[in-house]
């Protein structure tokens, strides 16, 4: 009876371990509202105290340019929502997407600066469990590629039947963006641009758990089972290095080579992965997580420029 009650115990120990690290790794709990006026969201950490006032600013800018809030309906009911900006009546519009608790504004705001800069209109999203839109559980791109080839589906609708479509995301919004381009031809969709993407959703999270010094081979398989049980995903849906080998549209990385959180090799590995002509990559020297275009705004621009003029004709 004594040994029938300690495994009862750790068995529960375990079942609540697990639903911890689920809360911790899954687990969002969004404000569902803009911040107020004079706040702004700037991310953590030493390499982004650099490029505080240009983040502020890009922020401030996107307040005070002409912009509308759009929402949408995700396939399991959620309302999701974000902004858009256009450029000028009948440009192509790129759809972009944040990372990991992030959202649209702190990410993405340069990201509108450089649709302009190379004629583009702009859609900026929250993903799920992000920002202005509902949810509290994030999937690292398992559920949010269908969101994303919703937001597809409603562009088509809103812009037209000949509207041009650019899918982009940062981090986990690379994920979302890869993903969602092979879950499904989309004809409206002409390119996919992933900057600083992770090669999967298991790659990362590992990484993670080895920067606080706990044992991965231990620690992931209860944050995967956490995921199948507690969250009803599985991780092994969230591989961008997989799911590029069913892309038929061009497809541009970027990543800093001194990103201190997905390693610039996880983007060279989904690079290589994909077996498209119709490929680029770049890395942005001296540049850390999501700080690629801020870094050297000249080299990105003229990357991205000069795929449009070999691909997107």
């Amino acid at each position: 009876m004594e040994i029938l009650w300690i495994c009862v115990g750790v068995a529960a120990a375990l079942i609540l371990i697990t639903f911890i690290l689920f809360l911790t790794t899954f687990g969002s709990f969004p404000k569902h509202k803009p911040l107020p006026e004079g706040k702004y969201d700037i991310p953590k950490g030493k390499a982004y105290r650099k490029h505080r006032d240009q983040l502020i600013e890009w922020q401030k800018s996107v307040r005070a340019m002409p912009r509308e809030l759009v929402e949408i309906t995700s396939f399991d009911g959620l309302k999701l929502r974000g902004y858009y900006y256009e450029y000028e009546k009948g440009a192509p519009i790129e759809i972009q997407f944040h990372g990991y608790h992030g959202n649209g504004e702190r990410d993405l705001s340069g990201g509108v600066e450089r649709c302009f800069a190379v004629g583009r209109s702009a859609i900026i999203v929250d993903q799920r469990g992000h920002g202005m839109s509902d949810g509290r559980i994030i999937t690292f791109g398992v559920k949010e590629k269908f969101d994303c080839i919703k937001w597809v589906e409603y562009a088509v609708d809103r812009f037209g039947s000949d509207v041009k479509l650019i899918l982009t995301g940062v981090s986990m919004g690379a994920a979302t963006v890869i993903l969602a381009a092979a879950e499904k031809p989309m004809k409206n969709v002409i390119g996919v641009l992933a900057d600083c993407g992770y090669s999967s959703a298991e790659a990362i999270i590992k990484k993670v758990i080895k920067d606080v010094h706990l044992p991965a081979s231990l620690i992931y398989p209860l944050v995967y089972i956490g995921a199948r049980v507690f969250g009803g995903f599985d991780l092994r849906d969230a591989a961008p290095i997989e799911a590029v080998k069913r892309i038929t549209v061009p497809i541009i990385f970027y990543h800093g080579d001194s990103d201190g959180f997905v390693p610039c090799q996880m983007s060279k590995d989904v690079f290589d992965a994909c077996p498209l002509k119709e490929k680029h990559l770049t890395f942005i020297k001296n540049a850390d997580h999501g700080l690629a275009y801020p870094t050297n705004k000249q080299l990105y621009i003229e990357q991205l420029q000069l795929t449009i003029n070999n691909w997107y004709k």
